[in-house]
């Protein structure tokens, strides 16, 4: 295991990422909606109630990426949108019935498709799974500046 380097971390990463996106893309997991959406709806979810910047930073996207995003969900009548009573700049963002909905049928699947992958590791890895990933997130969080910097 010491013959690990970067080049060996990011072709891992690289491939996890393409095929969990391909997952998304194929649309298996949104119920109809755009993969943004399917996101936005997701972090509102989890949420319950949401500011429409600490969505935007949630997701990594910019003010105005999530604007239209929430635009479009809106006229879809799976998000609610209010203007804070006394902060007009401050928008509130929340579920309607049938995004709550849609939140539970896209979580469903998730988990559903997430319990199926970690059904097929070998019990005494599963910790060792788990605890590698959690460790790779961690550092990753830490060194986001990289990232930025465009050194990744």
């Amino acid at each position: 295991m010491d013959n690990i380097d970067g080049n060996n971390l990011r072709e891992i990463v690289r491939i996890l990422v393409r095929n969990l996106g391909l997952l998304e893309r194929s649309g298996a997991c949104c119920s109809g909606v755009t993969l943004t959406q399917c996101h936005a709806i997701v972090e509102i979810g989890r949420a319950k109630e949401i500011t429409l910047n600490a969505l935007a930073e949630s997701l990594n996207v910019d003010k105005s990426t999530i604007s239209r995003t929430i635009d479009n969900l809106v006229i879809l009548d799976y998000v609610t949108r209010e203007t804070h009573p006394e902060n007009r700049r401050c928008i509130k963002i929340g579920l309607s019935n049938n995004g709550q909905t849609i939140f539970e049928k896209i979580e469903q699947s998730m988990m559903d498709y997430y319990n199926n992958l970690i059904s097929m590791v070998a019990v005494e890895k599963k910790e060792i799974v788990h605890e590698g990933l959690q460790l790779l997130i961690d550092i990753v969080k830490q060194n986001k500046y990289c990232a930025m910097k465009g050194l990744l």
